[in-house]
Formats: structure tokens, C-alpha cells, sequence
């Protein structure tokens, strides 16, 4: 019998641990056990948006309902966006020549539908990120909306770090098929 340590691997997973070697093959001395992720607190859906703001021109809103595992009802988050932001946070992660890539294969007059609609779609991403970092602060159980209360530089960073999220969202939503498109 030999102590190894390194990684073993298994299909589903990679553990670091010292196992003890038994003729050909590697053992754990005990098993690390694994739990299901955490089921989120939070259900949310998209209710309506993006639409215009009236009370801000140039914003956006999108609407959700927002329901807590433990709360009686769900409520309704309304998420605003400036389109100085939106303009600020598609040029981050590069969304035009992502966009410009995704669409390339399509005829002019379906190119100009999607892109349009890739727009609202983004929008829409965003609105998502905005509102889980509020989710992760913590709400209140009441409808509501969320205009400046959280800084574009969290959001900026939310985004950012989320871009496989919203570029992927872009594309399930115009059902394109990205064979060379590497998101940004």
C-alpha cells in the first residue's frame, strides 16, 4: 500500500486529497460528500419590459415578480436603467461586435429585426443583474422600484462578470445558432 497525493478525478468531479493506492487503482481514505447547490430564495420572473419611463426620459424599466420562498405573496420590482448606462455597459462587454458577429449570416432586413430586438434583450439582462444584486442585499416585501439605489459601478461589475450570462440570453432568446462567435 502506497500514499499518493495529487488530484484524482472522477466523471462528475475533481477532488485534492492523499489517497492510499491499492494495486492499480487510487482509493479515499473517506469520502468527501457533495450537496446539491442551494435552491435560490428567490423566484423570479420577467413581468413586462423593457418599456419607456415616462417620469425620466431616455430609461428604461423592466418589471418583475419577485417571490420569496418564505414570504405569503410576491411582489413587483421595478428596474430602471438609463440609456446612458445601457449604452456605457454594451460598450463593456463589447456587445456591437459580439452582436455584429452573431448576426452576420443573416439577410439585411432579419439583421435590423434581431438587432433591435438583441437590444431589448440586453436591456433586459441588465435589468436581471441589477435586480439580483438587490436580491442579494436584501429586499423588502413590498412592490417597489429600483432606480439609483444601487451604483452603476456594482452593476458595471455585475455585468461584466455576467457577460456569458447576457450574451447567451441574447442569443437563446433570437434562437441563433453561434457556431464561430466567441462572446466577448
Amino acid at each position: 500500500m502506497v500514499m499518493v497525493k495529487g488530484i484524482l478525478s472522477s466523471h462528475c468531479q475533481v477532488v485534492n486529497k492523499t489517497a492510499i493506492e491499492t494495486s492499480d487503482h487510487g482509493t479515499l481514505p473517506a469520502m468527501a460528500v457533495e450537496h446539491a447547490p442551494e435552491p435560490s430564495q428567490f423566484r423570479v420572473t420577467l413581468f413586462v419590459g423593457p418599456q419607456p419611463v415616462e417620469e425620466g426620459p431616455f430609461s428604461y424599466s423592466c418589471v418583475f415578480n419577485v417571490k420569496k420562498r418564505s414570504w405569503k405573496g410576491g411582489v413587483q420590482v421595478a428596474v430602471v436603467l438609463t440609456q446612458r448606462d445601457i449604452d456605457q455597459l454594451s460598450t463593456d462587454i463589447d456587445l456591437p461586435r459580439w452582436l455584429t458577429l452573431a448576426l452576420m449570416d443573416l439577410a439585411e432586413e432579419d439583421r435590423l429585426s434581431h438587432q433591435e430586438r438583441a437590444h431589448e434583450l440586453f436591456i433586459q439582462a441588465v435589468c436581471w443583474c441589477k435586480l439580483d444584486l438587490a436580491l442579494q442585499a436584501g429586499i423588502t416585501q413590498e412592490n417597489q422600484c429600483l432606480s439609483d439605489s444601487i451604483g452603476l459601478a456594482e452593476v458595471r461589475d455585475a455585468v461584466i462578470n455576467r457577460k456569458h450570462f447576457i450574451t447567451s440570453y441574447v442569443a437563446a432568446e433570437l434562437d441563433l445558432v453561434l457556431r464561430d462567435v466567441i462572446a466577448p
